[in-house]
């Protein structure tokens, strides 16, 4: 028998039909509570219904959404990217997170490979848009992030609040956020059922382009309620929203948790470790969902407030271990546990959590209400005893449909065992005498950059596109700070002239930050398989352990 937390159902039971569904019952039963704290902004759950649905109304009449359309969302964290999400979804449409770190290219695949003619995107990046409208995209709607934040907040701002703004016209095919909101047609009756499609992440394989994941209602509700009856939400329960909510993480406890759940989210549009003191003391912050790495730079903050942390009873994350130093000081500080979890793009978020009351460090915790996992043989599929180690496989709830317009994608991804079907994680990990995963190595290879997942094909491949470069072999490095870092082991085109500083300003141009190579080595050749395959392995290998030495 595997440990249960004390007080939390096996069962999450009926949930609302749809996202729209649960936002209007959050409103009905905490209309006037405060749903988003924002920099000073602060909206109520009756007015973030009130403008979902106008938004919504505008989606639907005057930019001819249709329930299945899919939309683009590329903003930062803020109140208009949470209702952004809500109206696409109330409009019966999907919403398609993209990363505000992406650049053209890579908004122009999403775009191509989801079909969406809609986007909606923050004011900084329309530079990013204008060549796709009015192909792929038909409407683009434009927020500024500061549009309601009082002049004399006492906060300090992030420069991207600053950059977004609104210019005097906006090119043909764009349209104001203040113009979207001031609809007055209602949105058509909201007919989403929890077997519809939502939201469609992007993530990707070891090959190939990245794949979008289908989830339905059903699937966005589940992980979003799992975590409010995990963590007893109550209506003093104030979240943060801090982690990225283009990513499920951020999106499922911070963005739904507060629309879907009714909990209180105080949301930072970048990240900015001497805010947080100011806003947990200002807000009674009581959840604290954090990456290790923001956590650490937190209590580095100099003259950081101890009494901030009086409300808070738990900090939550994941995609990093925590640092046994750092968790041991907040366990003496704050007598605060970090309480991990694991979850994948494919699982909407958690498959795994710690309890509460038993967490245990550097482990991804236990399956989850209503969650199957186990740990299989990769090679013969057969399940394995406690204590050995093989991949993570997952059913339950949360488990994505499939990938978007990607058969064989989805047929490699599942696996049937005792007749249910199984999400192949492609991580490695065992289960102790208690119940508990801990992870042990990736099957796929896949760096992990503060939480952020890479993938070395996918740089590669872009990297392949420099004239001086011959061939490239992207491996993952060690970094104290994030955990991992991309490294890049490059094979120079005879008769040119490159260094590592002039590729990597290079690639900041053309990929996404995070994606970015940090350390380049120049080689002679690159080492190769018994089967003429590049070694990644053993690159990275010496890395490490040279590293460690």
């Amino acid at each position: 028998m595997s440990i249960w937390p004390a007080g939390v159902e096996r069962t999450i039971g009926p949930l609302p039909d749809s996202l729209g569904a649960a936002l209007r019952a959050t409103a009905a039963r905490r209309g006037e509570a405060l749903a988003i704290a924002f920099y000073g902004a602060e909206i109520s759950f009756a007015e973030l219904l009130a403008r979902a649905e106008r938004l919504a109304a505008h989606l639907q009449h005057a930019c001819g959404l249709a329930p299945g359309d899919r939309v683009l969302l590329d903003m930062q964290n803020s109140p208009h990217a949470i209702i952004a999400y809500q109206a696409i979804a109330r409009a019966g449409g999907v919403v398609v997170p993209v990363n505000p770190m992406s650049m053209p290219e890579e908004i122009a695949y999403l775009a191509g490979d989801s079909g969406a003619k809609i986007a909606l995107i923050g004011a900084e990046l329309i530079g990013r848009f204008t060549a796709l409208v009015p192909l792929p995209l038909a409407h683009v709607i434009v927020a500024a992030y500061g549009d309601e934040i009082p002049a004399d907040m006492p906060f300090r701002l992030p420069s991207v609040i600053g950059e977004s703004v609104l210019p005097e016209s906006l090119p043909r095919g764009f349209a104001a956020w203040g113009e979207a909101l001031a609809e007055a047609r209602p949105p058509r009756p909201d007919t989403s059922r929890p077997d519809d499609l939502c939201v469609m992440p992007y993530t990707s394989g070891t090959t190939g382009k990245p794949k979008a994941c289908m989830h339905t209602h059903h699937s966005v509700l589940f992980t979003a309620f799992v975590q409010a009856r995990w963590y007893a939400y109550d209506d003093e329960t104030v979240l943060t929203g801090f982690m990225p909510m283009f990513h499920v993480a951020g999106m499922q406890l911070s963005l739904n948790g507060c629309a879907a759940c009714g909990a209180t989210v105080v949301v930072m549009a970048r990240w900015d470790r001497d805010l947080v003191a100011p806003l947990f003391r200002r807000y009674s912050v009581t959840l604290w969902s954090a990456a290790p790495t923001m956590v650490v730079d937190a209590l580095a903050a100099e003259g950081f407030d101890e009494a901030a942390f009086a409300k808070l009873k738990i900090i939550t994350g994941g995609g990093a271990a925590m640092p046994a130093a750092v968790a041991a000081e907040l366990k003496r500080r704050w007598n605060l546990a970090y309480v991990e979890g694991y979850g994948l793009t494919e699982t909407m978020s958690p498959s795994h959590l710690n309890p509460v009351d038993r967490p245990k460090p550097q482990c991804l915790g236990v399956p989850v209400q209503e969650t199957d996992a186990r740990i299989i043989d990769p090679e013969s599929l057969t399940e394995l005893p406690r204590g050995e180690t093989g991949e993570v496989v997952v059913a339950g709830p949360q488990v994505m449909r499939g990938y978007w317009n990607r058969p064989e994608a989805t047929a490699e991804a599942f696996v049937t065992l005792d007749g249910k079907r199984f999400l192949r994680t492609g991580d490695l990990a065992r289960i102790d005498e208690e119940g508990y995963f801990h992870m042990v190595d990736r099957l796929k290879r896949m760096i992990s950059v503060s939480g952020f997942k890479v993938w070395p094909s996918e740089v590669e491949a872009v990297l392949y596109r420099h004239p001086a470069v011959q061939e490239c072999c992207i491996v993952s490095a060690p970094d104290a700070y994030r955990g991992e870092t991309v490294k890049a082991y490059v094979v120079q085109r005879p008769g040119t002239e490159l260094s590592a500083e002039a590729l990597i300003a290079w690639a900041r141009e053309v990929m996404a930050a995070y994606k970015v190579p940090r350390q380049v080595d120049f080689v002679q050749s690159l080492p190769r398989t018994a089967s003429n395959k590049l070694d990644w392995r053993s690159l990275q290998d010496a890395g490490w352990a040279k590293a460690a030495s």
